[in-house]
């Protein structure tokens, strides 16, 4: 599966971001793997870069549980 604009991806990281949230052997995988872990929870394929991006996204999203996420997300794709 492929995800190309903006809110699918938004979609796909709150969706990770609740699994993880709410497994604590998920949480664990996260924080040692976080890469490899989105990419198995997300199932979608993106390049690397994007997909740094959105692990970045979902690591502020568990630690802080709040906000901003539309307007962090519109950098994946050059938008202000």
């Amino acid at each position: 599966m492929e995800i190309n604009d903006l809110k699918d991806i938004k979609e796909k990281v709150e969706e990770v971001v609740e699994k993880i949230k709410n497994d604590d052997n998920l949480l664990e995988q996260f924080k040692k793997e976080p890469i490899k872990t989105v990419e198995e929870l997300a199932g979608v394929d993106l390049p690397d870069d994007k997909l740094e991006k959105v692990v970045e996204l979902v690591k502020q999203r568990v630690d802080a549980g709040k906000g901003g996420l539309g307007e962090k997300l519109k950098g994946l794709f050059g938008k202000k």
